[in-house]
């Protein structure tokens, strides 16, 4: 029987505020480059003053978010459960993300006092992408935010490794994973950034559990949770708590690995301005794909293009020249 959802997502909701930079201005403002730092809004206050007026157009968002908004612009159906805030930012977020199509429990519920997540988003010239984020009200989601009939009539779960970063979060996270197993539904997981898997490695472990059916990471995620120094050493390691292992090597493509073997997928050649949502496109492009019907290799091919069409602009979500192209590399695909 077909479900009604290709994936059910559940992550933190987080509006997200692009701001250009570079690297000696992240340096005056004590900002590590390339990861994920939890700050408190008095900070991401002080960093809005400073910065905030660059920022390009705001933007639903989460590492989940955009996973599954990218599914659903693709042509998957999905559904997603977060938290947000009665403020404007909020409401912003809640219509954002359903403007995409997308199913969520925002839709039924009345949104609780409180401040809505933001993320702070710098792109350095190098397209790489350094994130401050107050999580707000996102850390208080629990697995009262999650549809259990939706969860049910849904072919994958996917959740992300920030919910790792709270107490709360982290929780849900753990108890939602164990439903869905209950349920007969695949899991999907993202270890999500370096600085949550040296931090919250513990979490991350909770979340995986007994294993996940497809587990999703680039290089140096990898390399930090296996605690080992190349890709080899990495994926055996992996391999021992996801069916399915992707690893994703930004302009090298990716490597996919399963009892079967080993596929690797190749990159593109692009020039990149914005790497913002780029893992993210690739799990969700990937999981559409493979509900589906098509193979592993093919999977790792479609994901690998839709991310490169991506990091050639600004913002997480594809414009709808580069949708075209996705979809038009599809449709070839599925005639060879």
């Amino acid at each position: 029987m077909s479900q009604q959802y290709q994936i059910y997502g559940m992550g933190n909701a987080l509006v997200d505020y692009e701001i250009e930079t570079d690297r000696e201005e992240l340096a005056s403002l004590s900002i590590e480059k390339g990861v994920m730092t939890l700050i408190e809004v008095e900070r991401q206050d002080q960093l809005f003053e400073s910065v905030g007026r660059r920022s390009h157009a705001r933007a639903c968002g989460g590492s989940a978010a955009n996973t599954i908004i990218g599914a659903q612009t693709l042509g998957s159906k999905c559904f997603y459960s977060c938290k947000v805030a009665n403020d404007e930012t909020g409401e912003f977020y809640r219509d954002d993300l359903i403007s995409h199509g997308v199913d969520t429990n925002l839709q039924n519920e009345d949104l609780p006092q409180g401040l809505t997540g933001k993320c702070l988003v710098f792109i350095t010239p190098d397209a790489d992408r350094t994130m401050n984020t107050f999580l707000g009200i996102t850390g208080d989601i629990d697995f009262s935010q999650i549809n259990q009939k939706a969860l049910a009539e849904s072919e994958y779960l996917y959740v992300e490794g920030y919910l790792a970063g709270s107490p709360t979060a982290l929780n849900a996270a753990v108890e939602t994973m164990k439903t869905a197993r209950q349920l007969g539904v695949k899991t999907a997981f993202s270890l999500s950034d370096p600085n949550m898997v040296k931090f919250c490695r513990e979490g991350l472990q909770a979340i995986i559990g007994e294993g996940v059916d497809l587990l999703f990471c680039n290089y140096d995620e990898a390399t930090e949770y296996s605690q080992t120094t190349n890709l080899n050493d990495a994926i055996k390691v992996l391999s021992n708590i996801a069916k399915t292992l992707v690893v994703t090597l930004g302009p090298d493509g990716a490597v996919i690995v399963n009892a079967e073997g080993r596929i690797d997928i190749k990159g593109h050649v692009v020039k990149a301005i914005d790497t913002n949502g780029a893992g993210d496109l690739f799990a969700g492009s990937f999981i559409h794909a493979l509900t589906q019907g098509y193979k592993l290799q093919q999977c790792g091919e479609i994901a690998s293009f839709a991310s490169a069409q991506l990091v050639t602009q600004f913002g997480p979500r594809l414009v709808p020249q580069k949708i075209k192209l996705v979809k038009e590399f599809i449709e070839r695909l599925s005639k060879d």
